[in-house]
């Protein structure tokens, strides 16, 4: 089992590797403590950079920050109908208010008032079309935050509204033909029927529909801005942000000003996962502009129910497939529709959609598909990015369908995904050859799936205890047990070329000491830490001798977002490329004194040995001499994927430079009188390829399969279906997981495997795949359902998998046979 963190053991290295030593997962502490004295300081687990201070609780974040003499604080009034017309504001009330110093509404936003992040159609502040209840209408400024709140409170009085029926569902949406964007469509086939005759001609076909939730992010610390106004028009905001540089862009238009006139800074995040990539621009804006006009600092700090109220979350999806497939399983042809709510705005859903449509085939072979994506215009929120993004969406729906298949044919639903993997031998004489290239034409040249989940099903026991489920099953008529193995291969890049690119700044100061900063953000996962042990690696320092400084537009221009899972990769690799220069202009330096080879001089361990020779110098002494011969000590450095090219209205070509691939056992228990699962067991093998920190790299294995176990079991999202009033909006009512929830037996390990691909130390991205991981979980609730009714049976099982869900689904098993066959 997992033991609890004491607060303590993060002070030291030593005392860190005494708390891994005895966690739940395995490190080598031996070898370890070898890498570490003979230089090596990557693939060594190392403390989060930042641990010390937040167990001790004194990490800063924006609200710890002083505020300055004058601040003011902000609060939103927002619309309490989903759909209708602002006929007007009745605003003099509320500015007599005690303690209310302005009032602003979309009038007084000097420059645009839209902070979308790809089509410009999400106003900042209201100006006239209502679009779904918690729409900002107006900003109150007041000196205290109560007092602003208790202003904001009254906008229900002070707004005259027409209001409309609003349309809540994707699926009025899509029968209604109101989409933020045009469908998009993807397909492959190797015959001229394509898989509607695949499947016509194949010897058992099966149709389904399926419906998973959102997905609120309920990152600890909520939106929060905090801006300052500076000398000569400039202004200074700090925001807990996942894209300094897209905040800094949306502040400017909406000041109609230039970009380089605004500073975006943030040291770390609460958390982010995806909900702080776009959606952070409508917070900073506002208090930028209201900074602007008073010109006195404006800090805008969301309550928790205004948070779930304003931002959106992760897209639910709508999905209607069809596949045909042989007696063994093999998929021969197969198509989906997939239908998501994108809320009122088009935010980041055309990258989700095409990130969903790109992984529904998850880790299979599928020789014939053809897929449909709609992302449906609601009167909700407009959703966003998520841990994922759309890929967990996509990717379910391909293991439902194989679930499907094997309850149909009675198998080991395990056996008819070994048969569908990729690169399986292609038995079927179709003509596909290696079977190695997906619908969207990348060719899968470094799977190692059939390995992967090889040694998983032998150290998991997953034959064993199938067994061993199906005899407990047997004699117990309430409690039902159920076991299910699911793979992954997740896409890594940004499936738009031109932000896989990434800049970063190495100052080695003339003491040695090492300061680095780069575009990607903090929100917990480790990404300093690693950024930092890269450049002490290149360095030959020790980490203590590398700090990474607040992410600052000031410093690193044109950043992309820390999402995609990309944030080491890219940043690690500009950070390298700065190091590397530094080190080659301290290695000629050194060759040019003491007449040796530049390139055989070793960096290592704090030392620099000189080549030839058994002189050894201290790196410190080494960089005092360099800086009194004047050598540069500081460079910037830039990194752009390689490799990368994508067709938008295709959806041909290359968008990812690797994939990382892992797999999963879990068993449940379900009690079939109550509803209630327990996850018993978790078994996950995942590819980071070679770990640059294996202790944060299982961290983010663990954290994002329980949060992808929440998404799929207890994360509901409800509305009120007249007035589109979102219910679940608090911790009272929206069910994250909490300690009790995660497995008793956890039990997590990294696959040994190189990247293939000329990746940073040639690791692998670790952020997001993770999540897909729980795909067993659902499946396992689902196994545990369907052996509690008849033979054969594919229950009718929602996302997320909550005791009503699953009673359900229990109640349907067992009453209609002709749902279960």
């Amino acid at each position: 089992m997992n033991r609890p963190i004491d607060p303590s053991l993060l002070h030291s290295s030593e005392a860190f590797a005494h708390y891994l030593k005895n966690a739940a997962f395995r490190v080598d502490e031996r070898a370890e403590a070898g890498a570490h004295t003979q230089g090596q300081r990557v693939g060594i687990s190392r403390p989060h950079e930042s641990a010390h201070l937040h167990v001790a609780g004194e990490a800063a974040y924006i609200d710890d920050l002083p505020e300055l003499d004058g601040t003011l604080h902000c609060a939103l009034g927002l619309s309490p109908v989903a759909n209708g017309r602002l006929n007007a504001l009745r605003l003099d009330a509320i500015r007599a208010m005690p303690g209310v110093v302005a009032v602003l509404t979309g009038e007084d936003i000097p420059g645009v008032n839209d902070c979308g992040s790809i089509i410009h159609d999400d106003p900042i502040l209201c100006s006239g079309e209502i679009r779904y209840l918690g729409q900002p209408l107006f900003a109150v400024i007041a000196e205290s935050r109560e007092a602003a709140r208790l202003a904001a409170a009254q906008a229900k009085a002070a707004a005259d509204i027409t209001a409309e029926p609003p349309v809540l569902t994707p699926q009025q949406a899509h029968e209604l033909g109101q989409y933020v964007l045009p469908p998009m469509h993807l397909a492959r086939s190797t015959n001229e029927g394509g898989a509607r005759r695949a499947m016509d001609e194949a010897p058992h076909r099966l149709k389904s529909s399926f419906y998973v939730g959102g997905q609120e992010q309920f990152y600890l610390e909520g939106q929060i801005s905090y801006a300052i106004p500076q000398e000569g028009g400039g202004m200074r905001v700090h925001c807990s942000t996942q894209h300094p540089s897209e905040m800094q862009h949306a502040v400017a238009h909406a000041l109609g000003v230039a970009s380089h006139r605004v500073q975006v800074l943030c040291r770390r995040m609460g958390g982010g996962f995806g909900g702080k990539e776009s959606q952070s621009a409508l917070f900073a804006c506002v208090a930028a502009v209201a900074a602007q006009r008073l010109q006195r600092p404006v800090k805008l700090r969301l309550d928790r129910d205004d948070d779930f109220m304003v931002t959106g979350r992760r897209h639910c999806f709508v999905h209607d497939w069809e596949t045909g497939f042989d007696d063994a399983g093999r998929v021969l042809g197969a198509r989906i529709e997939m239908v998501s709510r994108a809320g009122f705005s088009a935010d980041l859903s055309a990258p989700v959609m095409t990130r969903a449509l790109c992984h529904f085939d998850n880790a299979y072979w599928l020789p014939h598909v053809a897929m449909a994506g709609h992302c449906a215009r609601t009167h909700t929120q407009s959703n966003t990015a998520f841990r994922g993004f759309g890929g967990p969406q996509g990717a379910l729906a391909i293991e439902l369908a194989l679930d499907d298949i094997a309850r149909h044919l009675g198998r080991d639903p395990l056996d008819v995904r070994l048969v569908n993997l990729y690169g399986a031998d292609d038995s079927t004489g179709d003509g596909s050859g290696e079977r190695d290239t997906t619908p969207y034409g990348q060719r899968v040249d470094d799977n190692v799936l059939r390995p992967l989940i090889g040694e998983l099903v032998a150290s998991s026991g997953y034959r064993e205890r199938r067994q061993a489920i199906a005899d407990f099953n047997a004699a117990s008529p309430v409690l039902k047990k159920g076991l299910a193995l699911t793979p992954v291969k997740f896409g890594i890049s940004f499936n738009v070329v031109h932000l896989n690119q990434a800049g970063a700044l190495v100052h080695v100061h003339a003491d040695g000491s090492v300061l680095v900063n780069h575009g990607g953000t903090e929100m917990g996962q480790g990404l300093h830490t690693k950024v930092a042990q890269v450049v002490a690696q290149t360095l030959g320092v020790d980490l203590a001798r590398v700090r990474v400084t607040a992410t600052d537009t000031d410093k690193v221009p044109n950043t992309s977002a820390t999402a995609a899972s990309t944030g080491s990769d890219l940043n690690g690799q500009a950070a390298a490329d700065a190091a590397r220069q530094v080190r080659q202009r301290l290695a000629q330096f050194l060759a040019q004194r003491h007449g040796v080879a530049a390139e055989g001089i070793a960096f290592a361990a704090g030392q620099v040995a000189l080549p030839g020779t058994a002189q050894t110098l201290r790196f410190d002494d080494v960089v005092a001499d360099a800086y009194l011969a004047r050598v540069q000590l500081w460079s910037d450095g830039f990194y752009a994927t390689p490799r990368l090219h994508w067709d938008r209205q295709t959806l041909q070509g290359r968008p990812f430079y690797y994939f990382a691939y892992g797999a999963a056992v879990s068993e449940v228990v379900v009690d079939t009188l109550t509803g209630e699962t327990k996850v018993l067991r978790a078994d996950l093998l995942h590819d980071v390829g070679r770990s640059l920190n294996p202790a944060l790299d299982i961290g983010q294995i663990e954290g994002g399969f329980v949060q992808g176990m929440g998404w799929l079991t207890s994360e509901e999202l409800v509305w009120h279906p007249q007035t589109g009033r979102l219910l679940t909006h608090a911790p009272s009512t929206y069910k994250i997981p909490t300690a009790s929830d995660c497995p008793a037996d956890f039990r997590v390990r990294l696959f040994d495997n190189a990247n293939a691909e000329d990746t940073v130390h040639r690791s692998k991205a670790v952020g997001e795949p993770p999540l897909l991981l729980a795909f067993s979980v659902f499946l396992a609730i689902r196994d545990a359902i369907a052996l509690a009714g008849a033979p054969r049976c594919r229950p009718p099982l929602r996302a997320p998998a909550t005791p009503e869900a699953v009673l359900d689904a229990l109640n349907a098993v067992r009453a209609a046979e002709r749902t279960c066959t």
